[in-house]
């Protein structure tokens, strides 16, 4: 009986220790800056991404910006509406012409707006 009593007890203890870890941890969270968008699209638009670090970028909802989270689905649209998914793995760009200007335009869009978010940042 008292062997029983000591391996409940281990046991007992093992499984609360992991219940009390689980509890106290949380999950990782990967919060995207303008900073990563802006290198993304200027590596979009010198063809130096590969589709893989578009994806994980493009499909992770911002939740702490609204207007990240709009520039992230615009960008969203853009791969869906103008991209070539087949010829980036042959080596050649991820969007057509008119998708590569219209990303040049959201680009500077999103800079724009960064500088503006950094000087009233500085200003405070």
């Amino acid at each position: 009986m008292a062997l029983f009593l000591l391996v409940f007890a281990v046991c007992l203890l093992i499984f609360g220790g992991m219940v009390v870890i689980l509890l106290f941890s949380r999950t990782p969270r990967y919060r995207t800056e303008p900073r990563q968008l802006l290198e993304l699209f200027d590596k979009a638009l010198e063809d130096r991404v590969d589709e893989g670090e578009w994806n994980a970028i493009i499909d992770y909802p911002i939740r702490h910006d609204d207007y990240l989270d709009g520039v992230r689905r615009r960008a969203h649209r853009l791969m869906e509406e103008h991209g070539r998914h087949w010829r980036r793995a042959q080596g050649g760009p991820l969007l057509d012409s008119t998708g590569r200007e219209e990303l040049a335009a959201l680009r500077k869009h999103l800079a724009a707006h960064a500088d503006l978010q950094e000087r009233r940042r500085n200003e405070t």
